[in-house]
């Protein structure tokens, strides 16, 4: 995930990054460009939009868009491309994909096009190719570099449910009761997305997606098309292969999941993982009591902050100077532990650090007084708009049925509670999946052999390296880079480790992978 900051970035894997929307439709043409064909897989009837002329101009809409002011400065593009809200009905309902484009200016050398997916689902990749060409570095300017914003996403056709805010990611908490009180609230979101959304939600899958991907290839007028995904968008590239192969060129997979494992109950897989991070933490932090006060070993750090979650379950924690202040129960606690998991540099480790020591500090009646980061964060994962959680859940919900029964939910937390107290109630709460409609189709089965480069780290807090390890196995000519003893998600560009950052680049110039799997190492900060 290539996001403009450490906070953001880190809420964004999980479904938060903010973005604006945009609903208008570009123009169709009749001339077909290079390598744009309807006879693909993605179903008959389909020319006029893989044969559509883009209309490339600014990023900007509206007075007060800064981030598309900032792609015109860095030379980059905006246009959208239309595609069917239904792809067994092309002729019918319509919606728009927003699509940015930084040419390569090595033209000389030019390579193609790669197209970005920063996860989520539901994270915006309108904004990422300026920083992905500087993570790419001498080989990045050989590509032309295409953000999107999958559809019902960021400015795309927008499927927004209306839900309040808070309702991204929550915990069920440490009761029964608390537990029977999320189960009523999401049911009720899936109700109002049902409601609201009607008219979308069968048509938000990953399935979907991909054909939107294939739809933009067309458009773009190339053969083949080259894919960096991360997190989930791993998953996506993986199903492209499937539905589409001999369409990609070199694809780099980075915090792969295990494609079996995706849907609505992925976040168990995780719960092992974020436990160590957590302790691992807790030993970063005993280390400096004298900054952060929480306790001088590893059990009494981890002994502070279940304080802080029985605290904020007898009542919410205040945190925060008025105007503005923030309240935070058990439900919401355990987020703010997840978020940090996905970072183990030293920057985001203090900043959890702060943040457990205000919280620490209203849990014992004391006032407390955030910072702008805190604030920001908090505004972010509590108040935030929520346009985006919508497709996220709406692409989960609908690409496997999640289970019905609301006791299988509350026997998975309990079961995994005494060893893994922190997380269990939140990796294992029910989720408006449970509520949903069943999925149009069947999820993606993995029958084709495919090449990409997978990347994981294997203290990967979000998707564990079991599931890189997975997917390697289900695709024989693919390879994997492992990087040892980082407990970090999304490594490639991103988190300056040269040994995976120079093998990535050296397949993306080349398009040959390595000869055999690689093993990196945490470098020394």
């Amino acid at each position: 995930m290539i996001n403009p900051s450490p906070a953001v970035r880190r809420a964004s894997a999980v479904g938060l990054a903010l973005a604006a929307c945009l609903t208008a439709s570009p123009s169709m043409a009749t001339a077909a460009p290079a390598g744009a064909t309807g006879k693909n897989g993605a179903g008959a009837g389909l020319d006029r939009y893989y044969q559509q002329n883009l209309s490339w101009g600014s990023c900007v809409e509206g007075p007060d868009d800064t981030m598309g002011r900032d792609l015109d400065k860095a030379g980059v593009q905006c246009a959208e491309v239309t595609v069917p809200l239904d792809y067994a009905d092309p002729r019918g309902r319509t919606i728009t994909v927003a699509i940015s484009r930084l040419k390569a200016t090595d033209t000389r050398h030019r390579i193609g096009a790669i197209l970005l997916n920063e996860g989520g689902p539901g994270s915006p990749a309108l904004f990422s190719p300026p920083t992905a060409r500087e993570g790419m570095k001498k080989v990045g300017p050989r590509y032309d570099i295409i953000g999107f914003d999958p559809r019902f996403v960021g400015r795309s056709t927008p499927l927004d449910c209306g839900w309040p805010v808070g309702t991204n990611l929550l915990s069920a908490g440490l009761s029964r009761a608390s537990f029977e009180r999320q189960v009523a609230f999401q049911k009720n979101l899936a109700d109002k997305c049902r409601a609201t959304s009607s008219s979308l939600l069968p048509h938000a899958s990953t399935r979907n997606t991909a054909r939107d991907m294939d739809v933009i290839r067309g458009a773009l007028g190339e053969r083949k098309i080259s894919y960096l995904g991360y997190s989930y968008g791993t998953y996506l590239g993986t199903v492209y292969t499937q539905m589409f192969p001999g369409r990609y060129d070199r694809m780099v997979l980075d915090g792969a999941i295990d494609p079996r494992r995706f849907g609505p109950q992925l976040l168990r897989d995780v719960v092992g993982e974020n436990e160590q991070a957590l302790a691992d933490w807790a030993t970063w932090a005993a280390q400096r009591d004298n900054a952060y006060g929480l306790g001088r070993t590893r059990a009494e750090v981890l002994a502070t902050i279940d304080r802080i979650v029985a605290a904020s379950a007898r009542g919410p924690l205040t945190v925060g100077t008025a105007p503005e202040t923030f309240r935070l129960d058990d439900t919401q606690v355990p987020f703010l532990l997840l978020n940090a998991m996905a970072d183990d540099t030293d920057p985001e480790r203090a900043f959890l650090g702060e943040q457990l020591s205000i919280l620490a500090k209203a849990a014992a009646g004391q006032p407390t007084r955030l910072s702008p980061q805190f604030t920001a964060l908090l505004r972010l994962l509590l108040t935030g708009e929520t346009r985006n959680g919508s497709p996220q859940t709406a692409i989960i919900c609908g690409d496997k049925a999640a289970p019905r029964d609301p006791e299988v939910y509350w026997q998975d937390i309990e079961r995994n509670r005494a060893k893994y107290p922190r997380f269990a109630p939140l990796t294992n709460n029910i989720s408006p999946c449970a509520f949903w409609d069943r999925p149009r189709e069947e999820p993606t089965q993995i029958r084709r052999d495919a090449s990409p480069l997978i990347v994981s780290a294997t203290g990967d807090p979000r998707t564990p390296h079991t599931g890189a390890v997975a997917l390697h196995g289900l695709l024989p000519s693919s390879k994997l880079i492992t990087l040892k003893g980082a407990n970090r998600h999304a490594i490639y560009a991103s988190y300056g480790n040269t040994c995976v950052d120079n093998k990535v680049n050296r397949y993306l110039a080349t398009g040959k992978l390595p000869a055999n799997d690689r093993t990196c190492v945490k470098q020394a900060r």
